[in-house]
C-alpha cells in the first residue's frame, strides 16, 4: 500500500488575478476638491453611549442577569410600582443593553440620529424587542440624546428542545435607524468668531499642504493661506458666520493637484492580497526563481514474528520525505524598471501572490527596492 502526499508550495497561478492593471497602467494625476481631501479643523462628530432595556422579547431575554433585574425595579419604582421585597421578576422577556451612537457636527435639537443596540448580558436574541426611554450620553457625562424605539435585527437564532439550535448572523445586536432625538447641541468652534480656520490634510503629506496653500492664495489673494505643517493649513477668514458659511461654501470647491502618494507596497498576510502603488521602482537586480516540491510516501510492510514467540503480526508504516527543486527561472531587472515590467515578469514565471511577496521582501533585503514595503 503506497499513499503519496504532494505539496506544492509554489504552484502556477497569475499575480494578474488579485491586482488591478489600472493601477500601474496609468500615471494620470487628476484634480482634486478641497472637500475631498481635507476637513475643517473643530469640525466633527461625537460618540455617545448610554444603557437601557430592551423589553418585548419572547423568552429570549437573560435569564440569570443581576443587574437586569436591579435595574427593571428601579425603573418600576420612578414609575411609581412598589415590588414587594423578594418579589421574582420574569426578566426572561427583558435584556440589559448597551447603546451607541454618533452625533453629527452641527446637530440641532429635534433632530434624528441612528442608534446601535448589542446585548450585554446573557440574552439570546433581541429580535423582536422594544428600547425603552434612555439616555445618551458624551465624554463630559452630559446627555445629549434621548432613545427609544423598535429594534431591527438582521440575525436569526432559533432551537429545540434536544439543544440543538441555528443561528444565522448576530440575533443580539440591533439598531434603531432614526431611534434618538438630539436633546444638547454640540458647540464647535466654527462660531467662535476667529479670523481663521484650520484645513487638516487626510492624508499628510507636505507637496499636497504647499499646492494647497497656493491654490487658495491664487485664488483669494496673496497671504489668505498659509501652510503650518505637512497635515495642516491656516486660512483667512470672516469673522461673520454667514459670511465664514459662503466663504467655506466656496473654498471647499476648490481643485488643485494633491502630491503623489509615495511609493508604497501593503501586502496582507492573512488574505495574500498584494497592493502596489505606481511609482514603485526596481533597481538592477537578479531574481532566480524555482519550485520547491515536497514529496511524502508512505509504504507499509508486514511484521512477521518468528514462530512460537508468541508475537503478533502487524501492518508497520514506513515513510520516506523527498524534496525537489524543479523549473529552475531566473529574470534580471535592470535600471528604472517600473511595476509594469515587475509584474509581467513575474506572470511569466506563473509565481503565486506568496512568492511575488518573498520576491519583494527579498528585493528590499538587498536594497533594489525603492519602495516602503508595509506587511499588515
Amino acid at each position: 500500500m503506497m499513499r503519496v502526499l504532494t505539496f506544492s508550495i509554489f504552484s502556477s497561478v497569475l499575480i494578474s488575478s488579485f491586482l488591478f492593471s489600472g493601477l500601474f497602467l496609468s500615471s494620470t494625476v487628476f484634480a482634486e476638491r478641497i472637500k475631498d481631501v481635507a476637513s475643517v479643523a473643530g469640525i466633527r462628530s461625537n460618540q455617545l453611549v448610554g444603557y437601557g432595556l430592551v423589553v418585548g422579547l419572547d423568552g429570549s431575554g437573560d435569564s440569570s442577569a443581576s443587574f437586569t433585574d436591579d435595574s427593571m425595579r428601579n425603573m418600576l419604582e420612578q414609575l411609581g410600582i412598589t415590588l414587594p421585597p423578594g418579589a421574582n421578576l420574569p426578566i426572561k422577556n427583558v435584556a440589559a443593553v448597551s447603546l451607541s451612537a454618533e452625533l453629527p457636527a452641527f446637530a440641532k435639537p429635534g433632530q434624528k440620529i441612528d442608534v446601535n443596540i448589542s446585548s450585554i448580558g446573557n440574552s439570546k436574541s433581541l429580535r423582536g424587542g422594544t428600547l425603552l426611554m434612555a439616555p445618551l450620553k458624551g465624554a463630559d457625562g452630559q446627555i445629549y440624546a434621548m432613545a427609544q424605539g423598535n429594534l431591527v435585527v438582521i440575525g436569526l437564532s432559533a432551537g429545540a428542545p434536544d439543544d440543538s439550535s441555528v443561528t444565522i448572523n448576530v440575533p443580539t445586536g440591533g439598531r434603531i435607524p432614526n431611534g434618538a432625538t438630539v436633546e444638547r447641541e454640540v458647540r464647535t468652534s466654527f462660531v467662535n468668531g476667529a479670523d481663521s480656520i484650520t484645513l487638516n490634510l487626510y492624508r499628510a503629506d507636505f507637496t499636497t499642504a504647499h499646492r494647497l496653500a497656493e491654490t487658495i492664495n491664487d485664488t483669494m489673494g496673496l497671504g489668505t493661506a498659509q501652510a503650518v505643517d505637512a497635515s495642516s493649513v491656516r486660512v483667512s477668514a470672516p469673522k461673520n458666520l454667514s459670511q465664514k458659511v459662503s466663504y467655506l461654501s466656496m473654498l471647499e470647491n476648490l481643485t488643485f493637484y494633491p502630491g503623489k502618494a509615495p511609493a508604497r507596497i501593503v501586502v496582507n498576510a492573512r488574505t495574500g492580497t498584494v497592493v502596489i502603488g505606481q511609482n514603485v521602482v526596481v533597481q538592477p537586480a537578479v531574481v532566480s526563481h524555482g519550485t520547491l516540491i515536497v514529496t511524502i510516501t508512505n509504504d507499509t510492510y508486514i511484521s512477521q514474528p518468528p514462530a512460537f514467540s508468541n508475537g503478533r503480526t502487524a501492518a508497520v508504516p514506513q515513510f520516506d520525505v523527498d524534496v525537489d527543486i524543479k523549473n529552475k527561472n531566473a529574470f534580471v531587472f535592470n535600471l528604472g524598471v517600473t511595476l509594469d515590467e515587475v509584474v509581467r515578469a513575474v506572470n511569466n514565471i506563473g509565481a503565486t501572490p506568496a512568492e511575488l511577496v518573498a520576491i519583494l521582501e527579498a528585493l528590499k533585503a538587498a536594497g533594489s527596492l525603492n519602495a516602503e514595503l508595509i506587511i499588515i
